[in-house]
Protein backbone atom coordinates (compact mmCIF):
# COMPACT_ATOMS: atom_id res chain seq x y z
CA UNK A 1 0.00 0.00 0.00
CA UNK A 2 1.33 3.37 -1.00
CA UNK A 3 1.31 6.20 1.53
CA UNK A 4 2.61 8.85 -0.86
CA UNK A 5 1.12 12.28 -0.31
CA UNK A 6 1.44 15.73 -1.86
CA UNK A 7 4.34 17.80 -0.56
CA UNK A 8 3.42 21.15 0.89
CA UNK A 9 5.64 23.79 -0.78
CA UNK A 10 5.80 25.98 2.34
CA UNK A 11 7.04 23.25 4.68
CA UNK A 12 8.33 20.41 2.53
CA UNK A 13 6.05 18.09 4.54
CA UNK A 14 4.04 15.29 2.95
CA UNK A 15 0.46 15.93 3.98
CA UNK A 16 -3.13 15.35 2.97
CA UNK A 17 -4.72 18.46 1.49
CA UNK A 18 -8.30 17.35 2.18
CA UNK A 19 -9.25 15.05 5.04
CA UNK A 20 -12.15 13.95 7.18
CA UNK A 21 -12.23 13.68 10.98
CA UNK A 22 -14.95 11.49 12.47
CA UNK A 23 -15.45 11.76 16.23
CA UNK A 24 -16.76 8.80 18.24
CA UNK A 25 -17.65 10.28 21.62
CA UNK A 26 -18.38 7.22 23.74
CA UNK A 27 -16.09 5.91 26.48
CA UNK A 28 -16.44 3.39 29.33
CA UNK A 29 -14.91 6.00 31.67
CA UNK A 30 -13.64 9.56 31.29
CA UNK A 31 -9.98 10.29 32.02
CA UNK A 32 -9.48 13.10 34.57
CA UNK A 33 -7.44 15.23 32.14
CA UNK A 34 -9.84 14.90 29.19
CA UNK A 35 -11.65 17.97 27.84
CA UNK A 36 -12.87 16.36 24.62
CA UNK A 37 -16.52 15.79 23.73
CA UNK A 38 -16.85 12.47 25.54
CA UNK A 39 -19.86 10.64 26.99
CA UNK A 40 -19.54 7.76 29.45
CA UNK A 41 -21.91 5.01 28.30
CA UNK A 42 -22.26 1.31 29.07
CA UNK A 43 -24.73 0.90 26.22
CA UNK A 44 -23.45 2.61 23.09
CA UNK A 45 -25.98 3.40 20.32
CA UNK A 46 -23.64 2.00 17.69
CA UNK A 47 -26.06 1.60 14.77
CA UNK A 48 -27.88 4.85 15.47
CA UNK A 49 -24.59 6.74 15.58
CA UNK A 50 -23.40 5.18 12.32
CA UNK A 51 -26.61 6.27 10.62
CA UNK A 52 -26.31 9.74 12.12
CA UNK A 53 -22.79 10.52 10.91
CA UNK A 54 -23.73 9.48 7.38
CA UNK A 55 -26.85 11.63 7.60
CA UNK A 56 -24.68 14.54 8.69
CA UNK A 57 -22.39 13.92 5.72
CA UNK A 58 -25.43 14.00 3.40
CA UNK A 59 -26.50 17.32 4.90
CA UNK A 60 -23.06 18.82 4.44
CA UNK A 61 -22.86 17.62 0.83
CA UNK A 62 -26.30 19.08 0.14
CA UNK A 63 -25.07 22.42 1.52
CA UNK A 64 -21.82 22.26 -0.52
CA UNK A 65 -21.90 19.77 -3.45
CA UNK A 66 -18.32 20.72 -4.41
CA UNK A 67 -17.09 18.61 -1.50
CA UNK A 68 -17.93 15.49 -3.52
CA UNK A 69 -15.23 16.25 -6.08
CA UNK A 70 -12.31 16.96 -3.72
CA UNK A 71 -9.99 13.92 -3.47
CA UNK A 72 -10.15 12.65 0.13
CA UNK A 73 -6.59 11.79 1.17
CA UNK A 74 -7.00 11.02 4.88
CA UNK A 75 -9.73 9.83 7.21
CA UNK A 76 -9.30 9.74 10.99
CA UNK A 77 -11.64 8.07 13.47
CA UNK A 78 -10.88 9.63 16.85
CA UNK A 79 -12.55 9.88 20.20
CA UNK A 80 -13.60 9.07 22.76
CA UNK A 81 -12.91 5.38 22.22
CA UNK A 82 -13.56 4.40 18.58
CA UNK A 83 -12.47 0.83 19.39
CA UNK A 84 -15.80 0.48 21.24
CA UNK A 85 -17.54 0.72 17.85
CA UNK A 86 -18.20 -2.74 16.41
CA UNK A 87 -16.24 -3.33 13.19
CA UNK A 88 -19.44 -3.91 11.20
CA UNK A 89 -20.58 -0.35 11.93
CA UNK A 90 -17.14 1.06 11.18
CA UNK A 91 -17.30 -0.80 7.88
CA UNK A 92 -20.78 0.61 7.18
CA UNK A 93 -19.57 4.16 7.79
CA UNK A 94 -16.44 3.74 5.67
CA UNK A 95 -18.50 2.25 2.84
CA UNK A 96 -20.94 5.16 3.14
CA UNK A 97 -18.13 7.70 2.94
CA UNK A 98 -16.64 5.94 -0.08
CA UNK A 99 -20.02 6.06 -1.83
CA UNK A 100 -20.37 9.80 -1.24
CA UNK A 101 -16.86 11.24 -1.65
CA UNK A 102 -14.01 10.94 -4.13
CA UNK A 103 -11.24 8.83 -2.56
CA UNK A 104 -7.61 9.49 -3.45
CA UNK A 105 -5.36 6.49 -4.17
CA UNK A 106 -3.59 5.26 -1.04
CA UNK A 107 -6.12 6.87 1.31
CA UNK A 108 -4.78 6.89 4.89
CA UNK A 109 -7.52 5.58 7.23
CA UNK A 110 -6.70 5.82 10.94
CA UNK A 111 -8.50 4.60 14.05
CA UNK A 112 -7.72 5.30 17.69
CA UNK A 113 -7.98 2.45 20.15
CA UNK A 114 -7.38 1.67 23.80
CA UNK A 115 -5.23 -1.30 24.82
CA UNK A 116 -7.90 -2.74 27.11
CA UNK A 117 -10.31 -3.01 24.16
CA UNK A 118 -7.89 -4.99 22.02
CA UNK A 119 -8.63 -8.46 20.73
CA UNK A 120 -7.53 -10.20 17.57
CA UNK A 121 -11.05 -10.64 16.15
CA UNK A 122 -12.02 -6.99 16.63
CA UNK A 123 -8.75 -5.73 15.15
CA UNK A 124 -9.10 -8.09 12.19
CA UNK A 125 -12.56 -6.64 11.62
CA UNK A 126 -11.20 -3.09 11.55
CA UNK A 127 -8.48 -4.10 9.14
CA UNK A 128 -11.00 -5.79 6.84
CA UNK A 129 -13.17 -2.66 6.98
CA UNK A 130 -10.30 -0.62 5.52
CA UNK A 131 -8.41 0.78 8.52
CA UNK A 132 -4.71 0.89 7.63
CA UNK A 133 -3.33 2.88 10.56
CA UNK A 134 -4.04 1.96 14.20
CA UNK A 135 -3.19 4.44 16.96
CA UNK A 136 -3.12 3.01 20.50
CA UNK A 137 -3.49 5.32 23.51
CA UNK A 138 -0.80 3.85 25.74
CA UNK A 139 0.12 7.06 27.70
CA UNK A 140 2.56 5.13 29.96
CA UNK A 141 3.69 1.70 31.08
CA UNK A 142 4.12 2.80 34.69
CA UNK A 143 1.30 1.73 37.09
CA UNK A 144 1.54 4.97 39.08
CA UNK A 145 1.33 7.15 35.99
CA UNK A 146 -1.54 5.16 34.51
CA UNK A 147 -3.43 5.52 37.79
CA UNK A 148 -2.84 9.29 37.84
CA UNK A 149 -4.19 9.48 34.31
CA UNK A 150 -7.24 7.35 35.09
CA UNK A 151 -6.32 4.67 32.57
CA UNK A 152 -7.73 1.15 32.87
CA UNK A 153 -4.97 -0.84 31.16
CA UNK A 154 -1.54 -2.07 32.21
CA UNK A 155 1.72 -2.76 30.41
CA UNK A 156 0.79 -6.38 29.63
CA UNK A 157 -2.38 -5.19 27.86
CA UNK A 158 -0.28 -2.88 25.70
CA UNK A 159 1.93 -5.79 24.66
CA UNK A 160 -1.19 -7.81 23.83
CA UNK A 161 -2.73 -4.97 21.84
CA UNK A 162 0.38 -4.49 19.72
CA UNK A 163 0.58 -8.24 19.10
CA UNK A 164 -3.09 -8.28 18.04
CA UNK A 165 -2.49 -5.30 15.73
CA UNK A 166 0.44 -7.07 14.09
CA UNK A 167 -1.60 -10.24 13.66
CA UNK A 168 -4.39 -8.23 12.05
CA UNK A 169 -1.88 -6.85 9.53
CA UNK A 170 -2.08 -3.09 10.06
CA UNK A 171 0.67 -1.46 7.93
CA UNK A 172 1.17 1.26 10.56
CA UNK A 173 0.89 0.86 14.33
CA UNK A 174 1.21 4.13 16.26
CA UNK A 175 1.58 4.52 20.04
CA UNK A 176 0.64 7.66 22.01
CA UNK A 177 2.26 8.72 25.31
CA UNK A 178 1.96 11.53 27.85
CA UNK A 179 4.68 12.94 30.11
CA UNK A 180 4.76 15.67 32.72
CA UNK A 181 2.25 13.82 34.92
CA UNK A 182 1.81 14.18 38.71
CA UNK A 183 4.47 12.12 40.47
CA UNK A 184 6.25 11.15 37.26
CA UNK A 185 10.05 11.11 37.22
CA UNK A 186 12.59 11.52 34.45
CA UNK A 187 13.66 7.91 34.95
CA UNK A 188 10.09 6.70 34.44
CA UNK A 189 9.70 8.72 31.24
CA UNK A 190 12.96 7.27 29.91
CA UNK A 191 11.82 3.76 30.85
CA UNK A 192 8.56 4.32 28.96
CA UNK A 193 10.45 5.50 25.89
CA UNK A 194 12.85 2.55 25.96
CA UNK A 195 10.02 0.05 26.33
CA UNK A 196 8.01 1.75 23.59
CA UNK A 197 10.74 1.31 20.98
CA UNK A 198 11.07 -2.41 21.77
CA UNK A 199 7.54 -2.82 20.38
CA UNK A 200 8.84 -1.50 17.04
CA UNK A 201 6.00 0.92 16.23
CA UNK A 202 6.04 2.85 12.99
CA UNK A 203 4.94 6.04 14.73
CA UNK A 204 5.18 7.53 18.23
CA UNK A 205 3.38 10.60 19.59
CA UNK A 206 4.46 11.89 23.00
CA UNK A 207 2.76 14.96 24.45
CA UNK A 208 3.46 17.01 27.56
CA UNK A 209 0.47 17.19 29.88
CA UNK A 210 1.53 20.73 30.83
CA UNK A 211 0.58 21.90 27.34
CA UNK A 212 -2.90 20.41 27.71
CA UNK A 213 -3.33 22.04 31.11
CA UNK A 214 -3.63 25.40 29.43
CA UNK A 215 -6.86 24.42 27.68
CA UNK A 216 -8.48 22.22 30.31
CA UNK A 217 -11.99 23.21 31.28
CA UNK A 218 -12.53 24.18 34.88
CA UNK A 219 -14.86 21.24 35.28
CA UNK A 220 -12.26 18.55 34.62
CA UNK A 221 -11.25 16.55 37.70
CA UNK A 222 -7.55 17.18 37.07
CA UNK A 223 -8.07 20.93 36.83
CA UNK A 224 -9.93 20.93 40.14
CA UNK A 225 -7.24 18.84 41.84
CA UNK A 226 -4.53 21.18 40.64
CA UNK A 227 -6.44 24.21 41.89
CA UNK A 228 -6.91 22.63 45.32
CA UNK A 229 -3.22 21.73 45.55
CA UNK A 230 -3.91 18.01 45.67
CA UNK A 231 -1.67 17.38 42.67
CA UNK A 232 1.56 18.99 41.52
CA UNK A 233 2.87 18.68 37.99
CA UNK A 234 6.64 18.56 37.35
CA UNK A 235 8.51 21.85 37.04
CA UNK A 236 9.02 23.29 33.57
CA UNK A 237 12.73 22.43 33.52
CA UNK A 238 11.92 18.84 34.42
CA UNK A 239 9.34 18.63 31.64
CA UNK A 240 11.89 19.94 29.13
CA UNK A 241 14.35 17.27 30.31
CA UNK A 242 11.64 14.63 29.80
CA UNK A 243 11.03 15.84 26.26
CA UNK A 244 14.73 15.65 25.48
CA UNK A 245 15.21 12.11 26.77
CA UNK A 246 12.19 10.98 24.73
CA UNK A 247 13.67 12.54 21.59
CA UNK A 248 17.05 10.93 22.24
CA UNK A 249 15.66 7.43 22.79
CA UNK A 250 13.30 7.52 19.82
CA UNK A 251 15.90 9.01 17.50
CA UNK A 252 18.46 6.35 18.43
CA UNK A 253 15.98 3.68 17.33
CA UNK A 254 15.17 5.03 13.87
CA UNK A 255 12.09 7.11 14.73
CA UNK A 256 12.89 10.56 13.41
CA UNK A 257 11.24 13.58 14.98
CA UNK A 258 9.25 15.41 12.31
CA UNK A 259 7.03 17.58 14.54
CA UNK A 260 7.33 18.91 18.08
CA UNK A 261 5.63 15.85 19.59
CA UNK A 262 5.73 13.24 16.81
CA UNK A 263 8.29 10.71 15.60
CA UNK A 264 8.04 8.23 12.73
CA UNK A 265 9.98 5.78 10.64
CA UNK A 266 10.89 7.10 7.20
CA UNK A 267 7.85 7.69 5.01
CA UNK A 268 5.34 6.78 7.73
CA UNK A 269 4.50 10.12 9.36
CA UNK A 270 0.80 10.84 9.86
CA UNK A 271 -0.62 12.39 6.70
CA UNK A 272 -3.81 13.36 8.50
CA UNK A 273 -2.09 15.15 11.37
CA UNK A 274 0.20 16.87 8.88
CA UNK A 275 -2.92 18.26 7.22
CA UNK A 276 -3.50 20.39 10.35
CA UNK A 277 0.12 21.56 10.44
CA UNK A 278 0.25 22.53 6.77
CA UNK A 279 -3.02 24.42 6.37
CA UNK A 280 -5.14 21.76 4.69
CA UNK A 281 -8.91 21.62 4.97
CA UNK A 282 -11.00 18.97 6.63
CA UNK A 283 -14.57 17.94 7.04
CA UNK A 284 -15.60 16.85 10.52
CA UNK A 285 -18.48 14.57 11.44
CA UNK A 286 -19.88 13.54 14.79
CA UNK A 287 -20.42 14.85 18.29
CA UNK A 288 -18.20 17.82 19.17
CA UNK A 289 -16.15 17.50 15.97
CA UNK A 290 -14.35 20.57 14.58
CA UNK A 291 -13.96 21.08 10.85
CA UNK A 292 -12.28 23.73 8.74
CA UNK A 293 -13.10 24.42 5.10
CA UNK A 294 -11.39 26.99 2.91
CA UNK A 295 -14.06 27.47 0.25
CA UNK A 296 -16.27 29.11 -0.77
CA UNK A 297 -15.22 31.18 2.27
CA UNK A 298 -12.76 30.01 4.92
CA UNK A 299 -14.56 28.99 8.08
CA UNK A 300 -14.34 26.70 11.09
CA UNK A 301 -17.35 24.93 12.61
CA UNK A 302 -17.87 22.99 15.83
CA UNK A 303 -20.61 20.41 16.29
CA UNK A 304 -22.88 20.01 19.30
CA UNK A 305 -21.14 18.32 22.25
CA UNK A 306 -24.19 16.51 23.63
CA UNK A 307 -24.66 13.09 21.95
CA UNK A 308 -28.43 13.14 22.31
CA UNK A 309 -28.72 16.71 21.00
CA UNK A 310 -26.44 15.80 18.08
CA UNK A 311 -28.42 12.66 17.21
CA UNK A 312 -31.78 14.40 17.45
CA UNK A 313 -30.64 17.37 15.34
CA UNK A 314 -29.20 15.20 12.57
CA UNK A 315 -32.23 12.92 12.56
CA UNK A 316 -34.40 16.00 12.04
CA UNK A 317 -32.36 16.80 8.92
CA UNK A 318 -30.48 19.79 10.31
CA UNK A 319 -26.74 20.51 10.51
CA UNK A 320 -25.62 19.83 14.11
CA UNK A 321 -23.41 22.89 14.46
CA UNK A 322 -22.95 24.59 17.80
CA UNK A 323 -20.89 27.41 16.27
CA UNK A 324 -19.37 28.63 13.02
CA UNK A 325 -16.54 31.14 12.68
CA UNK A 326 -15.46 32.91 9.52
CA UNK A 327 -11.67 33.01 9.16
CA UNK A 328 -10.01 36.08 7.73
CA UNK A 329 -6.43 36.54 6.51
CA UNK A 330 -5.08 37.39 9.97
CA UNK A 331 -6.53 34.26 11.60
CA UNK A 332 -5.31 32.04 8.75
CA UNK A 333 -1.87 33.64 8.87
CA UNK A 334 -1.50 33.08 12.62
CA UNK A 335 -2.54 29.45 12.36
CA UNK A 336 -0.42 28.71 9.27
CA UNK A 337 2.74 30.22 10.74
CA UNK A 338 2.43 28.74 14.24
CA UNK A 339 1.51 25.27 12.99
CA UNK A 340 4.24 25.33 10.35
CA UNK A 341 6.83 26.10 13.01
CA UNK A 342 5.85 22.90 14.85
CA UNK A 343 7.43 20.94 12.00
CA UNK A 344 11.11 20.04 12.07
CA UNK A 345 11.27 20.99 8.39
CA UNK A 346 10.06 24.47 9.31
CA UNK A 347 8.08 26.83 7.11
CA UNK A 348 8.70 29.41 4.40
CA UNK A 349 7.70 32.26 6.68
CA UNK A 350 7.99 34.94 4.02
CA UNK A 351 5.66 33.02 1.70
CA UNK A 352 3.14 32.66 4.54
CA UNK A 353 3.26 36.42 5.08
CA UNK A 354 2.81 37.08 1.37
CA UNK A 355 -0.05 34.60 1.02
CA UNK A 356 -2.09 36.26 3.74
CA UNK A 357 -1.12 39.87 3.12
CA UNK A 358 1.02 40.30 6.23
CA UNK A 359 4.15 42.50 6.23
CA UNK A 360 7.53 40.74 6.06
CA UNK A 361 9.97 43.49 7.01
CA UNK A 362 8.75 44.21 10.55
CA UNK A 363 9.32 40.53 11.37
CA UNK A 364 12.74 40.14 9.75
CA UNK A 365 14.70 41.50 12.72
CA UNK A 366 12.95 39.08 15.08
CA UNK A 367 13.76 36.17 12.75
CA UNK A 368 17.41 37.24 12.74
CA UNK A 369 17.44 37.35 16.55
CA UNK A 370 15.96 33.84 16.77
CA UNK A 371 18.68 32.51 14.48
CA UNK A 372 21.48 34.42 16.23
CA UNK A 373 20.47 33.12 19.68
CA UNK A 374 20.12 29.49 18.59
CA UNK A 375 16.35 29.24 18.69
CA UNK A 376 15.98 28.71 14.95
CA UNK A 377 17.84 27.93 11.75
CA UNK A 378 17.22 29.42 8.34
CA UNK A 379 17.70 27.72 4.97
CA UNK A 380 16.82 30.18 2.25
CA UNK A 381 13.42 31.52 3.27
CA UNK A 382 12.48 28.50 5.37
CA UNK A 383 12.61 29.04 9.12
CA UNK A 384 12.85 26.00 11.42
CA UNK A 385 13.02 25.90 15.20
CA UNK A 386 15.92 24.15 16.87
CA UNK A 387 15.25 21.79 19.78
CA UNK A 388 15.86 24.75 22.07
CA UNK A 389 13.33 26.80 20.11
CA UNK A 390 10.77 24.00 20.03
CA UNK A 391 10.76 23.97 23.82
CA UNK A 392 9.44 27.57 23.78
CA UNK A 393 7.37 27.32 20.59
CA UNK A 394 4.42 29.30 21.94
CA UNK A 395 6.56 32.23 23.05
CA UNK A 396 8.34 32.41 19.70
CA UNK A 397 5.06 32.38 17.80
CA UNK A 398 3.71 35.17 19.98
CA UNK A 399 6.70 37.34 19.06
CA UNK A 400 6.41 36.62 15.34
CA UNK A 401 2.67 37.17 15.26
Amino acid sequence: MSFAAPTDPLTGMQAARFGLYLHFPYCLAKCPYCDFAVAVARQVPEERYANAVLAELDARLAADPSLRTKPLESLFLGGGTPSLWHPRYVARVLEGIAARLSLAPGLEVSLEGNPERADAERFAGYRAAGINRLSLGVQSFQPETLKALGRAHDAAMVDGAVAAARKAGFPVVALDFIYGVHGQTLAQVEADARRAVTLEPEHLSTYALTVEREVLAESTPLSKQLERGELFLPEDDDVVAMARVVRDVYGAHGLARYEVSNHAREGLSSRHNALYWTGGEYLALGVGATGMLLSPEAHRYVNLRSPEAYLRTVEEGRLPEASREDLGPEELFAERLSMGLRLVSGVDWEAVCERYGQPVEPRRAEVERLVAHGFATRHGRRLALTERGADVHSAICARLL
